[in-house]
């Protein structure tokens, strides 16, 4: 049987073929290609020899990790990069995406970037030249290039906490700008004019959101943004803690400070506490013994394993996924809790 020439077909140098492009080039459905492929007898001889030679043509090789995972017995692996391991942020989302894969009988192999692009685009590599069945990744800036499908031969790769930048990848996001201009808003009603922001890299998704939502509630309440109540620098506790000691020292210290995480936040509080001082603290990110500080704190809390379980749904979804859906964006809500 000869095969027709195809009416339209996808470059494949770029990237793997798909089941899509056999039954274009045989001329038959997604649904028959792959019965084909299954030696269903419901399918014509003359069908089954038309669809495997259009296979062999495009040098398809069929996802088993994808037909594992119909049938609900994978063995499969997924990767996972995420940028500070250290962080109880990061912990709770690797347990999450574990907890979903493995109801599909898969694992996960781990990896910490720590917030350098290189070592994560060396990660993704990695992963990729072990032929895993996908990735999830808490990128570290905003050249996502290395993530792009041509680039892995169609791995499917979904991104946590910070969208696909001139990428078609799903992704999965905490609503950082409304949790931020929730908590700050809460500040202003409580009569605070000078609220200071203990802030994340502007580089990163989540840092230029939860700014934003700064931002936007003074806005709103008509205050001045004033560059002297922002830092962006601080990576740890200890170097928040320096930074607000700043703050403190200014002529017109703020009232009210709000941290971008956790981090700044427990930063802040220390130095606050050191000095006695009488400033509001609210913050991204609940943690552990929140409850216990000895000031008044409110916290935007969410559920860092739900961004994980989400991710890894998707992920799976995608290894299925053959042709692929449009990618797709899933938001985690947030909500105010006030310890007192």
């Amino acid at each position: 049987m000869t095969v027709s020439e195809p009416r339209r077909l996808r470059p494949v140098a770029s990237s793997a073929p798909t089941l899509r492009d056999v039954a274009e080039l045989a001329e038959v459905s997604t649904m028959t290609a792959s019965r084909a492929l299954r030696d269903d007898r419901g399918v014509s001889a003359a069908t089954r020899d038309r669809v495997l030679a259009a296979a062999a043509r495009l040098g398809y090789l069929r996802n088993e990790a994808a037909r594992n995972l119909r049938l609900g017995r994978s063995d499969g692996l997924i990767g996972l990069v995420v940028t500070n391991l250290a962080n109880p942020f990061y912990s709770q989302l690797a347990l999450g995406v574990e907890a979903a894969v493995a109801e599909r009988g898969m694992r996960v192999m781990l990896g910490n970037s720590g917030e350098d692009p290189a070592r994560e685009r060396q990660l993704v590599q990695d992963f990729a030249s072990r032929r895993l069945d996908g990735l999830v990744v808490v990128p570290a800036t905003h050249d996502h290039a290395h993530l792009s499908p041509t680039r892995l031969r169609g791995m499917p790769v979904v991104l946590a906490a910070s969208p696909p930048v001139k990428v078609d990848l799903d992704a999965v996001l905490l609503d950082d700008f409304a949790g931020t201009w929730e908590a700050v808003r809460n500040l202003i009603a409580d009569g605070h004019r000078r609220v200071a922001f203990l802030g994340l890299p502007a580089a990163s998704w989540t840092g230029s959101e939860r700014y934003r939502g700064y931002c936007a509630a003074l806005e709103e309440a008509d205050l001045p943004i004033d560059p002297q109540l922002s830092s962006h620098r601080q990576r740890d506790v200890e170097t928040a803690r320096h930074a607000t000691d700043a703050l403190l020292d200014l002529d017109d210290p703020p009232s009210a400070i709000f941290g971008a995480n956790n981090r700044n936040t427990l930063g802040a509080y220390r130095a606050i506490r050191a000095r006695a001082a009488t400033v509001a603290l609210a913050g991204f990110d609940d943690f552990e013994f929140a409850d216990l500080l000895e000031m008044p704190l409110t916290v935007v809390q969410y559920d860092p394993g739900e961004l994980g379980r989400r991710a890894a749904q998707l992920l799976c979804e995608r290894i299925v996924d053959d042709p692929p859906a449009a990618p797709r964006r899933l938001l985690v809500p947030t909500r105010l809790v006030s310890y007192y």
